[in-house]
């Protein structure tokens, strides 16, 4: 009985252990989602149904919702809520389901793949309810190659491509695709290529073998069977172009990263897909709100240097939006913008039941840019812009100026909605602006900030994040000169070894030139660094007179000391803080250290002796010395804070300033006066 009730509180103890232990696994990870699917197999047609976990609604914004992503194992897919699909053969098929939470505050499911197995023997109960698979219109609508992601990319989450291709030629055709990834206008990659999914026997070409920084023509000739180069300097995105050489290289220069593939045997009407994983990384995160593309190129034929180029614009998001504002360079170089222009995107979705038809992006301009520079570059729905003081039926997009907003106005357009009756392409229910605009005449070096409310008909806005571009620090190096002046008493300064007894006058002066570094036009706070070659002069004087008498003898010793020294130094400062208070008027504070690393001094006696009797003078003579001590050492000669002002052009350009020096070793005080010009 003893060991019955030990076995049973021990098993008791175990339970609760692993409770808590599942309890604080299940905690952990409560921000992710969970998804599964089953499916319904009827012969060769399987039908799809999400099970996924109950949404969390983000507060204030639009009602949430999922969007489902599937692959069937076969080369398709289907961005249906739960679709239907018929496969062609029997056999064993990897499924996936990639969900994606949109208004949500949770992270998206992990993505798991689930076999699926279809037996010939099989039949549908009813042969009717073998649905014809979706058309993904590849050629009709997308000129037979187009790239396609299932969400936006976020830190630190998978994100699915699919690259399509297609033959639009009367006859079977072999050719080569190119896949490029992670912009190099990013300091840090984007992405990690964790999986490719293909089906049609395509193969992967080794690096070496595809491109070099520079393309030869043998190698062209080698990798893709050219026989001929056509020179031609227009690169068309979405279109047919002849220089294949000039296309690659473009690519290669603009991105980290890119694979190959050799595709044969794609019959004529054909449509193909591949399918990636990417992964994207932490590092992301800095740059949320920007832009960034993939690229791919495909060549139809060998032999030919006809190709296609697509490439996909895809916006760092945090959380899952389909209304959001994205500028295209989060980081600008404050030197090279004056004469460029700041490109911004504006997207959205209806997520209504019915079509909208009349859509405002009220959009806010920061002060740094000038609003009447405004030039739409791209939208969808596609329409001309309206004529101005005119109302007109047809679809058009109307610009309105505000104080400090643009107001963009799809009019008369029919733009349906995510959960309208029979509305299963999401694409068609998406729209965008793509503009641009000139800095203004003054405008300094400041974030800025915009954010737009999207207005679909009558009902309430839908405020977007907030859309950031800033500067890059840049490096501004300036030229400083000046003149320095030590406040002195009765200081020996650094000559101890010499008539260490002797309290003398001492004046101390110098001058100096040198350079700083520091960011380029900083606008109010930043940081500067300094470094300057001195030199000093001090001139140390001494005059004494002693009287002797003896034996009626007076002795007159008149003696004259001169210390002149020259030190030749460094004057650093490591970092200082300093602001600007507008554009004439600039503070500094920071530490300075000055190291000694050579110095020369120089000792003059000049004495006369004078004796006399009863006040005539009978002997007189006169001696003078001259002893020269040289050092050559690095020391710390001095160390301190300073305080100080600058006039002038204190941003960049030419100015001067005033620097007060508290040291800590003698002399304890310092003035130095200096110009600067800053580049």
């Amino acid at each position: 009985m003893k060991n019955l009730f030990y076995k049973k509180t021990v098993l008791v103890i175990f339970i609760l252990l692993t409770k808590c232990i599942t309890a604080q696994e299940v905690k952990q990870d409560s921000t992710r989602h969970q998804a599964d699917f089953k499916t319904i197999i009827k012969g060769k047609q399987v039908i799809f149904k999400a099970e996924l976990s109950p949404l969390r609604q983000i507060a204030g914004a639009p009602k949430a919702y999922w969007e489902n992503y599937w692959e069937f194992g076969d080369g398709d897919y289907s961005l249906k809520e739960n679709p239907t699909h018929t496969y062609k053969d029997a056999g064993t098929y990897t499924a996936r389901l990639a969900a994606t939470n949109n208004y949500d505050d949770g992270k998206p499911p992990t993505t798991r793949p689930k076999s699926i197995f279809i037996s010939n023997t099989e039949t549908a109960s009813n042969e009717q309810d073998i649905l014809i698979n979706e058309d993904h219109k590849l050629i009709a609508l997308h000129n037979g190659f187009r790239i396609q992601n299932n969400r936006e990319p976020s830190p630190n989450q998978e994100m699915q491509l699919i690259v399509s291709y297609a033959n639009d030629k009367k006859i079977t055709t072999n050719g080569t695709l190119y896949l490029f990834f992670n912009d190099k206008k990013f300091k840090n990659k984007n992405f990690e290529l964790i999986d490719i999914r293909t089906y049609y026997n395509e193969k992967e070409i080794g690096e070496d073998a595809l491109l070099s920084k520079a393309l030869s023509k043998n190698t062209l000739i080698q990798s893709t069977g050219i026989t001929s180069i056509i020179e031609n300097k227009n690169l068309l995105k979405d279109t047919l172009s002849q220089n294949l050489q000039q296309s690659l290289n473009d690519a290669k220069n603009n991105y980290y990263d890119y694979k190959a593939w050799y595709v044969s045997d794609v019959a004529p009407n054909e449509e193909r897909n591949m399918f990636f994983t990417l992964k994207t990384t932490p590092e992301m995160l800095k740059d949320t709100s920007a832009i960034l593309t993939i690229r791919s190129i495909y060549v139809p034929e060998r032999g030919s240097t006809s190709h296609k180029i697509t490439e996909k614009e895809m916006e760092i998001v945090v959380s899952h939006d389909p209304n959001k504002m994205s500028v295209y360079n989060s980081k600008l170089n404050y030197r090279l913008v004056r004469f460029k222009r700041l490109k911004y995107k504006i997207r959205f979705q209806n997520n209504g039941e019915g079509p909208a038809s009349l859509i405002k992006l009220n959009t806010e301009i920061p002060e740094m840019l000038d609003k009447y520079s405004l030039k739409v570059l791209d939208m969808y729905p596609k329409v001309p812009i309206c004529p101005d003081g005119k109302e007109v039926r047809y679809s058009c997009i109307d610009t309105v100026f505000y104080k400090d907003k643009i107001s963009f106005q799809f009019k008369n357009i029919y733009l349906p909605g995510s959960n309208q009756k029979n509305v299963f392409e999401k694409d068609s229910t998406k729209g965008f602006v793509k503009y641009s605009l000139k800095f203004a005449k003054d405008f300094h070096k400041v974030r800025s900030k915009s954010k737009t409310e999207i207005i679909f008909d009558k009902n309430p806005p839908i405020v977007t994040n907030t859309s950031t571009a800033s500067f890059k620090p840049g490096i501004s190096i300036g030229a400083k000169a000046g003149y320095n002046h030590f406040f002195t008493s009765d200081e020996k300064l650094g000559v101890a070894d010499l008539e260490s007894d002797t309290k003398y006058d001492t004046s101390a002066n110098g001058f100096f030139v040198g350079v700083t570094i520091s960011p380029f036009k900083a606008y109010k706070w930043y940081w500067q660094s300094e470094i300057m070659a001195s030199v000093q002069y001090i001139e140390s004087k001494n005059f004494e007179t002693i009287q002797e008498n003896a034996n009626g003898i007076t002795t007159t010793t008149e003696t004259k000391n001169n210390i002149d020294t020259q030190k030749k130094y460094l004057d650093i400062v490591p970092v200082s803080v300093r602001y600007n208070i507008n554009s004439i008027i600039g503070l500094g504070f920071g530490p300075q250290v000055s190291i000694n690393g050579w110095q020369k001094s120089i000792l003059i006696k000049d004495q006369t002796i004078t004796q006399s009797d009863a006040g005539q003078v009978f002997n007189e003579r006169n001696n003078y010395h001259r002893e020269a001590v040289y050092k050559k050492e690095l020391t710390i000669n001095n160390y301190g804070l300073f305080l100080d002002f600058t006039v002038g052009a204190s941003r960049i350009g030419p100015s001067v300033g005033l620097r007060y020096i508290q040291n800590f070793t003698k002399p304890t005080k310092q003035l130095q006066a200096y110009a600067i010009w800053k580049f």
